[in-house]
């Protein structure tokens, strides 16, 4: 008899999509988007790092123009002009600014996403390599579509932030054309769950409602 055998990052992948998202009010929304701006730095480190360790991967080098210095999430009323090219992170660092939230708010934030950079920054290179295949070919295609059934996007940020996270479904989920396939040569394994588990803990310190009973 065949056993499936689920691995602790894909564990918890799934305690993230389990999170109280539809539960979230429009303010516990914006702290989960503040977080996620956070999290798209060290995805574009991580892509850094595949690229620094696997310099001629031809299908790497294709994820990072489309993930760095790219037009494909433009234009955005606020965000982005027609035809700018920047890298996704940047995208979300503008979209923050498209909804003010005081400056107590954002010094909060601010320190739990720094906290967050800081502990990760000490993965390994190996690892933070290998967690953008999980990243690219399912994981946060996952994590989207769980944001997604929050019920509140009526801010101009978080229309920003829909964009942002209906693009990149579509981006990832063409299982020969989209982003999985240009990462999944690079196998992970269970050395990421420390990446996962630390953005897990970012979404719920800067959203504790996420934490709630549904």
């Amino acid at each position: 008899m065949e056993v499936l055998v689920t691995s602790r990052y894909e564990c918890i992948i799934e305690d993230i999509c389990e999170l109280n998202w539809s539960g979230l009010a429009e303010n516990d929304l914006i702290d989960a988007t503040w977080a996620y701006y956070y999290f798209s730095i060290q995805f574009r480190e991580s892509l850094e790092a595949a690229r620094e360790l696997f310099p001629d991967d031809i299908k790497l080098q294709q994820l990072e123009r489309e993930e760095c210095n790219t037009d494909n999430l433009s234009p955005w009323p606020g965000v982005a002009s027609i035809g700018e090219r920047l890298n996704h992170d940047e995208f979300m660092a503008r979209l923050l600014k498209l909804t003010p939230i005081g400056a107590e708010r954002t010094a909060a934030l601010q320190e739990i996403g720094q906290s967050y950079l800081d502990s990760v920054r000490d993965a390994p290179c190996l690892v933070k390599a290998l967690s953008i295949a999980s990243y690219e070919d399912g994981g946060l295609e996952k994590v989207f579509r769980a944001f997604l059934t929050a019920p509140h996007w009526n801010k101009s940020m978080l229309q920003a932030f829909k964009h942002f996270l209906a693009e990149h479904i579509r981006f990832d989920s063409d299982p020969e054309q989209g982003h999985g396939s240009l990462s999944r040569h690079i196998t992970p394994d269970d050395r990421i769950s420390p990446l996962w588990s630390a953005f897990n803990q970012l979404l719920v310190r800067a959203a504790p409602r996420l934490s709630s009973a549904k």
